[in-house]
């Protein structure tokens, strides 16, 4: 098996394994690790235009998340206001059950974090993040994750 082969099936496993452990967790909850995902990021950098939120989520190519909020609205957690001066101009916000869902994701989240934290121990993390940086910098959802790691503008 070629380096770069044994790297690409290293990278799909680890992320289906942290999937599946996430989703796993996440069922108490009724949300889907990409719903969980939404829920996050409205909570951290909210309230944000439908495209604002897309431009957030690694979980949704294509960035239109509309059906996870779509299922995310009907279920009362997030709530989409219209401007009045531009209709087109929608701005999504977490609902008040939202913001307790948000409270409830979170310690499920840090967990698998601490999870990865322990299996990483003792380990140089830097470099490894420097070579997945360096692939993932060549694709859309890389840009995703660098906007992600920015300090949001309080």
């Amino acid at each position: 098996m070629r380096d770069a082969e044994e790297f690409r099936y290293l990278v799909l496993a680890v992320q289906r394994e942290g999937n599946r452990i996430l989703a796993a967790a996440l069922r108490p909850l009724g949300l889907t690790p990409s719903q969980a995902e939404v829920v996050s990021v409205l909570d951290d950098r909210g309230p944000l235009t439908l495209s604002g939120l897309g431009e957030l989520l690694v979980c949704e190519s294509g960035a239109n998340p509309s059906r996870l909020v779509d299922r995310l609205v009907t279920a009362g957690f997030v709530e989409r206001a219209t401007s009045a001066s531009d209709r087109r101009h929608v701005t999504l916000t977490l609902t008040t059950a939202g913001r307790q869902l948000a409270e409830r994701v979170r310690p499920v989240q840090d967990g698998l974090n601490d999870a990865l934290e322990e299996m990483l121990a003792g380990q140089p993390i830097a470099p490894t993040l420097s070579t997945l940086r360096a692939v993932a910098d060549r694709f859309p959802a890389g840009e995703t994750v660098r906007r992600r790691r920015e300090v949001p503008a309080s």
